[in-house]
């Protein structure tokens, strides 16, 4: 917006004084010549008395030399029964156009060599006609032309230049509250709730950031609600929970008691971190530093550990693949667990007992991506299990584990993607992107066609 309006300024004070100082440098021109054969009608006018009273060559030579024209005055006078022609001076002009100036009886001016010469009829005592002749050379008829010129330009270049510093300092007062604004609204998104704007400026900039700031502010309050009612509805499920614990304890020995109160110890920590984080201002999958993050392969082999306990109960067989090496992602390493385990889950709680599933990782170089896959009967609408996991919820399905799953993505500018399996059932593809920048769809689609990946690994 500013350097479009000191464009707009520099265009049209431009077109102004062009408009302007042309016509005002013709007329500088004009009158400059205009000021010099003023000057030799003057001249020229000087020697008329004399030739109306004597023809004489002595009296005219000091009548002319009287005039203070130098050698820049002819006379021309016509031959008479007395005397043959006489020619006082320099004579620049054409004989022809003296002769026509004669016959004609009014003054003309011709262009000679290095400038012009005024003819000038006058008539005799005799009646004969005589022809005053003024050279008025081009430096006269220019003179003081270059210098109105330089001048009308500087006058100009210094308007130019004062619109365009004016048009700079309005743009400036536009343009920096708008400024202040856009970066305010980014502060905001990348979760500095602190973010405000000045309220300065024109008035629809300042109506604006009054806006923002009562925007912002009801955010702030809306989140903080939000925190206090996940932190409270959180807080509920301690009871329950202490029940829990009570009653594993009471199990005595054995794998299933032991994986019992494993798993109610778990559930009690993830309630702890759920009211720890409702309570912070900021969520757990908040943008991490260079290095942070967390090892997949490691994170994989241990929540895989947990659910085969459980899959050997119901006689399921379950793959690993891509594990034996280090794979590390931008995410923190709870919210890797939670997002598995909500896949993990769904497999268990969607399909029947003795029914298939594997996890793979796949390391690329810009990007990670963990399949979890199973030989149940599939998802008959994946754009629907898709919207279910943005929150929108069905019968039986809260939606909350796709949208764990899909906000971790997201959160490293990677997404989800739902679809067929080699096994014959669902699979979940978790891209997650190790430079912040979202794959392209046509890069994903090409990476679907080129096969399914081959599991290898433990089969239990």
């Amino acid at each position: 917006m500013r350097w479009a309006l000191v464009k707009v300024c520099l265009a049209v004070t431009t077109m102004v004084v062009v408009a302007f100082a042309v016509p005002l440098g013709l007329v500088v021109k004009e009158m400059a010549r205009d000021r010099a054969f003023s000057n030799a009608e003057r001249e020229a006018a000087a020697v008329a008395p004399a030739l109306s009273i004597t023809t004489d060559r002595d009296k005219l030579e000091r009548v002319v030399a009287s005039a203070g024209a130098d050698s820049g005055m002819a006379v021309h006078l016509p031959a008479d029964g007395h005397r043959s022609a006489l020619d006082l001076g320099r004579q620049r002009a054409a004989g022809r156009d003296i002769q026509m100036v004669r016959k004609l009886g009014r003054a003309s001016t011709t262009s000679v060599a290095g400038g012009s010469a005024l003819l000038q009829p006058v008539a005799l005592g005799s009646g004969d006609i005589a022809v005053v002749e003024v050279y008025v050379p081009e430096s006269e008829v220019t003179n003081g032309v270059g210098t109105a010129w330089a001048v009308l330009a500087a006058v100009g270049l210094a308007l130019i230049v004062g619109s365009v510093a004016v048009a700079d300092r309005l743009g400036v007062r536009m343009v920096r509250p708008a400024q202040r604004l856009v970066e305010g609204a980014h502060d905001l998104g990348d979760g500095k709730l602190g973010a405000r704007v000045p309220e300065d400026g024109p008035t629809e900039l300042r109506l604006a950031a009054v806006a923002f700031n009562s925007m912002a502010d009801q955010v702030v309050q809306l989140l903080a609600n939000e925190r206090e009612l996940a932190a409270d509805l959180s807080h509920r499920l301690r009871t329950p929970l202490t029940v829990l614990r009570l009653n594993a304890a009471s199990l005595g020995g054995g794998p299933a008691a032991e994986q019992t109160r494993a798993a109610v110890a778990q559930l009690e920590r993830e309630v702890d971190t759920i009211i720890r984080t409702a309570r912070e201002a900021k969520p757990q999958t908040a943008a991490l530093g260079p290095g942070a993050g967390c090892d997949v392969a490691e994170v994989v082999r241990e929540r895989m550990e947990f659910w085969s306990a459980l899959a050997e109960d119901e006689g399921r067989k379950w793959r690993v693949a891509g594990v034996e090496r280090p794979v590390r992602i931008p995410v923190v390493r709870a919210d890797l667990a939670a997002g598995l385990d909500a896949l993990l889950g769904n497999v268990f709680r969607h399909t029947a007992e003795g029914t298939a599933f594997a996890v793979d990782v796949h390391n690329a170089e810009d990007a990670v991506i963990v399949l979890v896959s199973d030989a149940g009967p599939g998802i008959p609408d994946p754009e629907a299990a898709m919207a279910r996991g943005r929150g929108s919820g069905s019968a039986g399905s809260t939606g909350l584990g796709l949208d764990i799953v899909r906000r971790l993505a997201e959160s490293t500018g990677g997404d989800v993607r739902i679809g067929s399996s080699v096994l014959g059932g669902t699979e979940v593809r978790i891209w997650f992107q190790l430079d912040g920048r979202r794959p392209a769809r046509g890069r994903v689609r090409r990476r679907r066609r080129s096969g399914k990946p081959v599991l290898t690994g433990l089969d239990h």
